[in-house]
C-alpha cells in the first residue's frame, strides 16, 4: 500500500502469497504460516461509467447514421441498448418471437436462463418496425431466426457488435470506454436520475441482488449534487456577514 498499489493488486498478491504457504505446510517443508490472520485492504466499488443524457440524444437525434441496412440495424442497436438496457449476449441471442409489439415488450434471456420482460417505447418500436422490414427484405430473415444480423443473414458476433457501438459513440462522447455495457450503465442512471425506483431497475437489468443495482446510486447522487450546486443560489460558500 506504501508503494500506491491498488487494493486490489495488494489483494492478489496477499492470496498468492497465502497459497503458496499453504502448499508449503501440506509438503511439510514449514510449519508456519506467516499470512494467517492477515487481511488486505478493502476493494473500492467503481463507480459505472455512462453517457450524457445530452450526448445520448445528439447520437440518436442528429448523427448521421448513413442510409440502407447497417445504418437502420446500427441506429436501432443504439436505440435498444439504451432504452431496454439489455446485455450484449442478450441482444446477440434476440430473436423476433421474443419481440411483442402487441404489447411493446422484449422477453429477453439472461444469466443463468433467467427470463425476464422489458418495456419498450413507441420511438424504439418504430425504429424496431423499419429495421425487420429492411432487414427481410434486404436478407429474407424468417420468424424464428435472430432479430440482428449481418448483410449475409448470419447473426451479429460479440466483436463486432461491440465495434458498431464503440464507433458511434465516438462520434459523440470523450469517454474512455465505449462499450454496450456503458450504454446498459447509462440507461440505468438515465432512470435513477429520473426517479425510478432502485428495485425497479434492478428488475429491468436483471440483477439477482439489489447490491448490484446500488452502484448505480453512487452516480446518480454525484449528478444530483451537481445539479444542486449548479441551480441553488445558497449551494455554494456562504456568505458571510447579515
Amino acid at each position: 500500500m506504501e508503494l500506491k498499489h491498488t487494493p486490489s493488486t495488494v489483494n492478489r498478491k496477499l492470496s498468492t502469497i497465502k497459497s503458496y504457504f499453504k502448499f508449503l505446510i501440506r509438503q511439510g517443508l514449514t510449519k508456519k504460516n506467516p499470512t494467517q490472520g492477515i487481511t488486505g485492504p478493502r476493494n473500492s466499488k467503481k463507480i459505472p461509467i455512462f453517457v450524457k443524457e445530452a450526448e445520448m440524444d445528439t447520437l440518436l437525434d442528429d448523427t448521421n447514421f448513413g442510409d440502407g441496412f447497417e445504418a437502420i440495424r446500427n441506429k436501432t442497436i443504439i436505440q435498444l441498448f439504451y432504452t431496454t438496457g439489455i446485455r450484449r449476449a442478450e441482444i446477440l441471442e434476440l430473436k423476433d418471437q421474443d419481440i411483442d409489439f402487441s404489447t411493446s415488450t422484449i422477453k429477453v434471456t439472461g444469466k443463468r436462463n433467467k427470463q425476464r420482460l422489458i418495456p419498450f417505447g413507441e420511438e424504439t418500436r418504430e425504429l424496431l418496425q423499419q429495421y425487420l422490414e429492411e432487414r427481410d427484405v434486404r436478407v429474407g430473415v424468417g420468424d424464428d431466426e435472430h432479430v440482428f444480423v449481418k448483410e449475409d443473414g448470419d447473426k451479429l458476433y460479440p466483436m463486432l457488435l461491440y465495434r458498431i457501438v464503440k464507433n458511434k459513440l465516438s462520434e459523440t462522447t470523450t469517454l474512455s470506454k465505449k462499450s454496450p455495457h456503458v450504454l446498459r450503465h447509462t440507461f440505468a442512471t438515465t432512470l435513477l436520475n429520473h426517479g425510478t425506483e432502485l428495485n425497479a431497475v434492478k428488475e429491468l437489468l436483471g440483477h439477482s441482488s439489489l447490491a448490484a443495482t446500488e452502484v448505480y446510486t453512487h452516480t446518480t447522487f454525484k449528478e444530483l449534487k451537481k445539479a444542486y450546486n449548479t441551480a441553488h443560489p445558497r449551494a455554494g460558500n456562504s456568505k458571510k456577514g447579515g
